[in-house]
């Protein structure tokens, strides 16, 4: 990696984004998430999980917890925070899922409530 080198959002290919793709390509899904408006956060108590989300002006968040490639579990939330939507999987099929997902407000988006929203 290059010293100094940092992230940007909105699409930007940088030094770090390339030496993270180039060892572990499946980063590359989670780039597409991020220059989408989607903020990560490690988590401090278990640093093999990585959580993700997104948030509409409505209420609605999109999140992902990713615990390996193979391991990645997506929900949707309402407003109240009933789950709406899930998928499990790979990386590449549930960040996939995510990107056709349609917005919230969209007459095709899911909104019968599933359960309640899983500790985030």
């Amino acid at each position: 990696m290059t010293p100094g080198a940092q992230i940007t959002a909105g699409g930007a290919v940088n030094a770090v984004d390339t030496a993270a793709v180039a060892a572990f390509p499946e980063i590359a899904m989670l780039l597409v998430l991020r220059d989408a408006g989607w903020t990560f956060l490690p988590r401090g108590s278990d640093p093999d999980q990585l959580d993700g989300f997104r948030t509409w002006d409505d209420g609605w968040c999109d999140a992902i917890r990713v615990r390996s490639g193979s391991d990645v579990r997506a929900v949707r939330t309402n407003p109240d925070d009933h789950l709406v939507w899930i998928r499990t999987g790979t990386l590449v099929d549930v960040v996939t899922e995510l990107l056709v997902l349609p917005v919230p407000d969209d007459s095709t988006a899911p909104r019968l409530v599933i359960g309640s929203s899983p500790d985030r």
